[in-house]
């Protein structure tokens, strides 16, 4: 069987999953089961996989996508725990005596406190904990929603401190970077990794100046009052202040330092400097934006989560006091994810749940339900606790809240653990090939070649590469936001297809560090249409069952942000910028 017809037939849970939610319009929580089974088919009856083992690889889907669930959990119970509280409230009206300009809090919420979140703590935390914020300040659900997934891209190459770059290539290359250091081409592992963090900050530096600006038009046309692109980009002078206030320090610790903090530090930097700026009215428009009445909203804008139309809104407490959860919690994420301190070590060590050797099949395990470590219960569970004591908010309030929270986890649960079960198939399902081809079997066995090569997400790859030849830069990025989009996360996108991506620069002749940048970046913007994230987001802002409806939408910009990667790499490969 040919690697093209095997990609198509590995392409089909997928095509499958879209035709759902997208043209269906059926929810995640329905779509995603039927995709999982028609993955379970196809594993069993083409990639020849053993059905317990399917089984088994769905078990371990399912123990990963806890971890996802706490942390949505987590944020669902800030969210419900300060609206018990009237920490909300009150942040909101802090928020509008900054500026009661929606573009504004678009931009210091999606884009900045965001991406020093992603940088803090990455996996799907900041969509998860900005979204309800946007929410809360009385942006539409489906607004908030799509603005907090396309914001969350160009700071996810360098999230949860440095991990796609430092574990994604690290794992995916580990035995051609030690060549390259062997060889005297690196002095060190490190000094390899940062070399491609520096150059996916060129590739990224140009989105994270045009995408602001493009989301607040795409925001402004399709949720305004007015419906007009211009609404949003009357704001461009605020988009570049914002954009630049984050890309300075971004690309000095990228260049200087390494891939660990540029995110955390340039959104860390950046927000300081935005507020500062927005609350002197600096570069802000004359004119004050908003999304206008509610009641002349479109029903498919809101969800079952009701925005707050107080005609006034009053401060319940002060504001340091309303923002402390907040505080607290980017605080906690810092100093239990920088490798020089203790509490790192500590939290990974201690209170991790182990799935070894599921259904006895070797390897078929998981350690990743870490419940310290997790961003969903240190800092989002604690900090709603210690929010109880701290805003003193009685005990029906915060039954209410718990309760609530709880019962919103339903569907997000279900959506999960079917689509993550998927991922783990995709993964898993290249041991399964030698079944249909013995000869082939014996050969790659005789020159030690792992059977992932004909796993369904790398034959896949295979078969665009094979398409595109000379043309690979304009497909790298969209090849590491497939494998971003199938799993979930950019490091594992990077662990999916990292030595593939060189393998083909390798043959074509291009910069392997080029197209690795390309394959960093383009996981980074995979996060948009990412089904885990969007069932993550869906579930924060009351949007269950509208995930095609929010595919529909970040698909433009996953679009536009591959096509300005792919140009950044064809100048950098026309500069000579590395050899290497």
């Amino acid at each position: 069987m040919s690697i093209a017809i095997l990609a198509l037939i590995a392409l089909v849970p997928i095509l499958v999953a879209l035709v759902l939610m997208v043209g269906l319009r059926l929810g995640a929580m329905k779509a995603m089961p039927i995709a999982w089974l028609t993955c379970v088919v196809l594993a069993i009856l083409v990639w020849g996989l053993p059905v317990p083992y399917v089984f088994a690889l769905s078990l371990q889907g399912i123990s990963s996508a806890a971890s996802v669930l706490i942390i949505v959990f987590g944020a669902l119970l800030i969210l419900h725990t300060l609206q018990a509280s009237g920490g909300m409230e009150t942040i909101q009206y802090g928020m509008q005596s900054i500026s009661k300009d929606m573009r504004v809090q678009a931009i210091i919420i999606g884009y900045m406190f965001s991406a020093f979140i992603e940088g803090a703590a990455g996996f799907g935390t900041p969509a998860a904990l900005a979204a309800p914020l946007l929410l809360s300040l009385g942006f539409p659900p489906m607004a908030a929603a799509v603005l907090c997934l396309a914001f969350n891209s160009f700071p996810v190459t360098f999230g949860a401190v440095g991990t796609p770059i430092i574990s994604g290539f690290g794992t995916s290359l580990q035995s051609v970077i030690a060549a390259a250091v062997e060889a005297g081409t690196f002095e060190s592992p490190g000094a390899f990794l940062k070399v491609i963090g520096q150059t996916v900050t060129i590739m990224h530096s140009p989105m994270a100046i045009i995408i602001p600006i493009f989301m607040l038009g795409f925001i402004t046309r399709f949720f305004g009052p007015t419906r007009s692109w211009k609404d949003g980009f009357a704001a461009w002078k605020f988009c570049l202040f914002a954009a630049f206030s984050f890309i300075i320090p971004y690309l000095l610790v990228a260049w200087i330092v390494g891939p660990e903090v540029p995110s955390l530090v340039g959104a860390l930097i950046g927000l300081g400097i935005v507020m500062f700026g927005a609350k002197r009215g600096f570069c802000i428009p004359k004119d004050v934006w908003t999304f206008g009445e509610v009641s002349k909203w479109e029903k498919s804008w809101t969800g079952e989560i009701a925005y707050n139309e107080k005609g006034e809104l009053k401060p319940q407490m002060s504001q340091i006091k309303a923002w402390m959860p907040y505080i607290l919690i980017g605080l906690i994420l810092v100093i239990t994810r920088v490798d020089v301190l203790p509490l790192k070590a500590w939290m990974n060590k201690y209170l991790v749940l182990n799935f070894t050797n599921i259904l006895g099949y070797s390897g078929v395990s998981d350690n990743s339900v870490k419940l310290l470590y997790l961003p969903g219960t240190v800092p989002f569970v604690l900090i709603a606790i210690v929010t109880i004591w701290m805003h003193k908010i009685p005990k029906e309030k915060v039954s209410k809240a718990w309760l609530d929270t709880l019962k919103k986890m339903k569907a997000a649960t279900i959506s999960l653990c079917a689509s993550v079960a998927l991922v783990k198939i995709f993964q898993g399902s290249g041991t399964g090939i030698y079944s249909l081809n013995a000869a082939l079997a014996e050969q790659l066995a005789a020159a030690g070649v792992s059977g992932d090569l004909f796993s369904m997400p790398r034959v896949m790859a295979e078969a665009m590469a094979g398409l595109a030849g000379s043309v690979w830069p304009v497909f790298a990025s969209y090849v590491g936001g497939l494998g971003a989009f199938i799993t979930g996360s950019n490091t594992v996108s990077d662990m999916l297809f990292g030595r593939f991506q060189w393998d083909i620069a390798e043959k074509l002749g291009l910069s392997r560090v080029v197209i690795l940048a390309a394959q960093g970046a383009g996981g980074a913007m995979g996060n948009m249409i990412c089904v885990h994230n969007i069932v993550a987001v869906c579930t924060v802002v009351g949007l269950l069952n509208r995930e095609g409806d929010i595919i529909k939408k970040t698909f433009w910009p996953f679009l536009l942000y591959g096509v300005v990667v792919a140009i950044v790499a064809y100048i950098l490969l026309g500069t000579g910028f590395s050899a290497f």
